[in-house]
């Protein structure tokens, strides 16, 4: 290992104790998405508490540069999310969410202090590095249309330009001091979709006298899988499922709609279009059929997140020196989203997995669920490895 990576390091082992009180502080003041005032407030605190001057974004977003030698050479940017989720926390710890029905149950705390720390590091030896580094704490990661897009629409990207872009999430089935790679395809796009099947309500005594949007939402839900299993390449991930079905009707009652919730994911822009048309064409055609008719409304949302081969495979060689290759893992296809995509579809990205479990410590808990936590000390690894790789993806020659 050079002399710089022992640096990084040594700071990491020193300022893990610090990061640890920053991700706490953050895990108890939990703030939903694009409402991340005092969050935001918070890191710019801190972040000028490190000599570096910041910039607001998106209203509760920031953002801050690290100068080293010749600065205009390169720029990598670095991004954390800072929203929290609708969760009642169930954890009983010190640290425990301050505010009631809200809680980082997906990690986005230790994204931030991970981003602070790593901050930390790099300004400390801005003088042994060449380039600059561009720390991007975006909001409203978990909402659509995500504060990535946002982010981007205002010019993120953008003086200075960064060539790559790289981000850090917690990996609950992973152990701490371990980190996850995969190149190419990694997470799904994520669409909503809100169907009203209507008919016509009445006593449910009576069938004849009513059209049944209850009978005809039960044939549209198991219709609708032929989407994928008929029409979907079996070469293209593609998951369709709905999650609510509201009827508001009773034992003796047929009501006059039902109302049907559900995602559509994948993992391929052409198909992602093309699969929206035959959903609509199939609801529509086959509620007419049974006497109904319907309303469907498909929300456009994250695009699917791919990590740019070359920038992925420095990244992935970095974690191995810094680390050791036991530690490094290469991970599988995820059907989860993220709002990161929207940088992977501008700039060259690379999204990497963040190990949090202790299973001795009964750790184990996913992410969105009330009792998620992790191994703490995982940030040591999360704030050097960051600042290790941005160091070493500046120096990288690149075409």
């Amino acid at each position: 290992m050079n002399q710089l990576a022992q640096k990084i390091k040594e700071l990491a082992r020193a300022y893990t104790h610090d990061t640890v009180g920053i991700r706490r502080h953050i895990h108890a003041h939990p703030e939903l998405s694009f409402e991340e005032h005092n969050t935001a407030a918070y890191v710019e605190q801190v972040l000028q508490s490190y000599g570096l001057e910041t910039t607001r974004m998106a209203a509760t977003g920031v953002v801050a540069l690290i100068k080293g030698r010749n600065p205009e050479s390169k720029t990598i940017a670095l991004r954390a999310d800072l929203d929290a989720l609708p969760i009642t926390e169930q954890n009983s710890v010190d640290y425990k969410s301050k505010n009631e029905g809200v809680m980082h149950a997906c990690g986005h705390d230790v994204h931030t202090a991970s981003l602070l720390g790593a901050a930390r590091i790099l300004q400390d030896l801005h003088h042994e590095f060449e380039g600059t580094v561009k720390l991007v704490f975006q909001p409203g990661e978990e909402k659509f249309p995500g504060g990535a897009s946002v982010m981007i629409k205002e010019g993120v990207l953008q003086q200075p330009a960064p060539a790559g872009i790289i981000g850090q999430h917690v990996f609950p089935m992973l152990p701490a001091g371990k980190v996850g790679f995969r190149s190419g395809m990694y997470m799904a796009s994520a669409d909503e979709i809100y169907i009203t099947v209507k008919g016509k309500g009445g006593h449910a005594a009576l069938p004849e006298l009513n059209v049944d949007p209850v009978l005809i939402t039960s044939h549209l839900i198991v219709a609708l899988q032929q989407v994928v299993s008929r029409h979907a390449s079996p070469k293209v991930p593609t998951v369709l499922s709905f999650g609510k079905v509201e009827a508001l009707g009773a034992t003796n009652v047929i009501p006059n709609e039902v109302k049907v919730e559900g995602t559509f994911r994948t993992m391929d822009e052409v198909w992602r279009k093309e699969a929206h048309r035959r959903i609509r064409l199939l609801a529509e055609g086959l509620c007419e059929s049974m006497g109904g008719s319907c309303d469907i409304d498909i929300k456009f949302g994250y695009p699917f997140l791919k990590n740019d081969p070359d920038l992925t495979g420095r990244a992935r060689e970095a974690a191995a020196l810094y680390l050791g290759a036991e530690s490094v893992v290469d991970l599988d296809l995820w059907m989860g989203a993220e709002d990161f995509a929207y940088y992977s579809q501008e700039v060259a990205a690379c999204f990497y997995r963040l190990g949090t479990r202790n299973d001795e410590r009964g750790i184990t808990s996913g992410v969105h669920t009330p009792t998620f936590d992790i191994d703490e000390a995982a940030l040591e690894t999360g704030i050097g490895l960051m600042a290790w790789i941005a160091v070493q993806e500046l120096e990288a020659k690149t075409a």
